[in-house]
């Protein structure tokens, strides 16, 4: 009998560590995991892989940082000065490109500070200033919020001005919260889309080169980090790139919409 329980226990130790090899961690950013995007995606590589995947959904500084600190086996985000960064340091490797959106501006269905007539993007962000309007900020380091502040600055605008909220919350809180203050965001296409059929806010302003939106998928680098699942993290991003995988981001629609848009053979 003792000696079939160690049997037993060896057995489910085995079990345990095969299981625990199969398993990676995926910092990214909220607007994949707000959109749906990663839980219409991962289903599929799981089950052909037999590998899960725990996803962090933060902003892009904070994913990056966990890639820093070797907690994640690799980052998907959306800031490309920041990617740049964290690679020139050594603390991601093979960055790829995956994908792309792009941003856009919402607020009240009114548009008191007439953002559906501004000449272009950085018009756009002025005209909420000089309109007295509220602007709900995601400040949270993220892509996003990278964004929007680089806007500001190109504006020549310092922070923070009479209307400026500074949240430090994720995509869809500061929706909401723009929506409940009945003021101006700017955000990700994906996450609106995703959540506009909940909202009272308005699509204000799109369309300007300067809201191009691309996302990378970045391995961390084992050198740094002995620890991390490099093998799994690299079939994980190979798959994302692959001819299957571009196919599914493309085919990812909210009532007929696309979200995203693959750009890895680009």
């Amino acid at each position: 009998m003792k000696r079939f329980l160690l049997v037993v226990c060896l057995v489910l130790l085995t079990m345990q560590s095969a299981f625990a090899e199969k398993m990676l961690r995926l910092a990214t950013t909220t607007s994949t995991y707000n959109s749906g995007l990663l839980d219409f995606l991962l289903p599929h590589f799981e089950e052909e892989t037999d590998i899960s995947v725990q996803v962090i959904s933060v902003g892009t500084g904070a994913a990056l940082r966990l890639g820093q600190d070797g907690d994640v086996d690799l980052v998907m985000t959306h800031a490309p000065a920041a990617e740049a960064a964290f690679v020139a340091g050594g603390h991601g490797v093979d960055p790829r490109g995956l994908m792309y959106n792009d941003f856009v501006l919402v607020g009240p269905v009114a548009d008191s500070a007439e953002l559906r007539s501004a000449d272009n993007a950085l018009d756009a962000f002025s005209r909420i200033v000089a309109s007295g309007s509220v602007f709900v900020s995601r400040g949270d380091d993220s892509g996003t919020h990278m964004k929007e502040l680089a806007f500001w600055e190109n504006a020549g605008q310092t922070l923070p001005f009479d209307g400026y909220r500074s949240v430090g919350q994720g995509m869809g809180r500061v929706l909401s919260l723009a929506d409940e203050m009945e003021g101006y965001a700017l955000t990700d296409r994906g996450t609106w889309l995703a959540m506009k059929n909940r909202l009272d806010l308005a699509l204000v302003y799109e369309g300007d080169e300067s809201l191009f939106n691309p996302y990378q998928v970045i391995l961390v680098n084992p050198e740094r980090h002995p620890h991390v699942e490099f093998e799994l993290a690299k079939m994980l991003a190979d798959w994302l790139v692959s001819e299957q995988g571009q196919r599914l981001i493309d085919s990812f629609q909210i009532e007929g919409e696309q979200l995203f848009f693959a750009s890895a053979k680009q």
